[in-house]
């Protein structure tokens, strides 16, 4: 009984001092049932009360960070995984990959307008730079026939997006003409400041047959899929 009347001391002293029952019980080992039994009628000035509000936020803090880091590290396991199961990407396949992505992106011909050029419209930096790539070489279109616009909002750093953007295609700022977008005077754009860089549309001058060429090429891989 002298053993648990002095652990029964030790626990009151703790709690008044403001230690958290976590913090006691790493000091007075005893089950949390009978620690609540010892403390249930010491009463914590408000001082030491926000003392615990404050280490269970930094708990919590921790406890989102440590969760955080958990799903960044298997974010980069499965990503790592999905690379090596693509491997090598033969000629076939990126022309596939590239007229899949114009079909989602790109611009349509229409019964209203049959002789619409190819445009390709997108803020995704590796997919504007593929397809860029794709142009050139699995379309054979040469560098002089190709246009960029940069479309961004007024608010945002107009010389920002266009070092980005020149930095991300290999390319000088002249070659990207720009289009102001008004903004609204509210904004809940999350991309914003300095991670806000707007959109770039790719134009492909007398590109008329192209943009039906890869329309067959769409329709070709889904008769041969689509059942």
């Amino acid at each position: 009984m002298i053993g648990k009347t002095k652990e029964h001391e030790r626990a009151v002293t703790l709690r008044k001092q403001g230690a958290s029952y976590s913090d006691i019980i790493k000091d007075v080992p005893v089950a949390k049932s009978t620690l609540s039994l010892w403390l249930r009628n010491i009463n914590l000035a408000e001082r030491q009360k926000q003392h615990l509000s404050e280490k269970r936020s930094e708990a919590a803090a921790r406890g989102a960070q440590k969760r955080k880091t958990q799903r960044i590290v298997l974010s980069e396991k499965i990503r790592d995984t999905a690379i090596k199961e693509i491997g090598f990407v033969d000629k076939k396949s990126v022309r596939l990959i590239g007229a899949a992505l114009y079909w989602a992106e790109g611009n349509k011909q229409k019964n209203n307008n049959v002789s619409s050029g190819v445009k390709f419209s997108n803020s995704d930096p590796e997919m504007i730079k593929f397809f860029y790539q794709w142009l050139l070489e699995i379309c054979g279109i040469l560098p002089e026939n190709i246009t960029f616009e940069l479309y961004i909002h007024e608010t945002g750093d107009i010389v920002l997006a266009q070092n980005f953007w020149a930095n991300i295609m290999g390319l000088s700022k002249s070659n990207f003409s720009t289009v102001r977008l008004k903004s609204n005077k509210i904004s809940y754009r999350k991309n914003r400041n300095k991670d806000y860089h707007g959109l770039i549309r790719i134009n492909v001058r007398k590109s008329t047959n192209l943009n039906r060429k890869i329309m067959g090429w769409v329709s070709g891989f889904c008769r041969s899929f689509i059942r």
